[in-house]
């Protein structure tokens, strides 16, 4: 998978950030029976001592988007204005590090990824009517 928009093989959204070469963020978007829609952010990072990956996964339902969306930006404002205002943070933006590198744990975790989804419950009684 690339790190620019991509299409899992059910034409569903998915994307990509690599976080260093142990760290990968996975951003897809899941469709439930009902055909609504839910984001899943999974972070995966490789462990060093035994080279498996450990998974983090948040499921965000639409009705939460925008109050997810502006938590966010209000906190990372907040940390760039208030806490590191002469931190360079751009300095940390490797746009072309995702096309370079190259890193086992991607076909891995995305595999992973799309199988792990389906044996987790849904978090709200209105989605789990929807669940697949």
């Amino acid at each position: 998978m690339e790190n620019e928009k991509n299409f899992d093989k059910n034409g569903v959204y998915s994307k990509r950030v690599r976080a260093g070469k142990r760290r990968t963020y996975f951003f897809d978007v899941r469709t439930t029976r009902g055909n609504d829609y839910y984001l899943t952010i999974t972070e995966s990072k490789k462990r060093a001592e035994d080279d498996n990956y450990e998974r983090h996964k948040i499921f965000i339902y639409k009705e939460d988007f925008v109050k997810f969306v502006n938590a966010m930006q209000e906190t990372v404002d907040y940390i760039k204005t208030e806490l590191l205002p002469d931190y360079d943070f751009e300095a940390h933006n490797h746009d072309n590090y995702d096309d370079n590198y190259r890193n086992e744990e991607t076909n891995q975790t995305e595999v992973e990824t799309k199988t792990s989804t389906s044996s987790i419950a849904p978090s709200t009684s209105e989605d789990a009517e929807k669940w697949d």
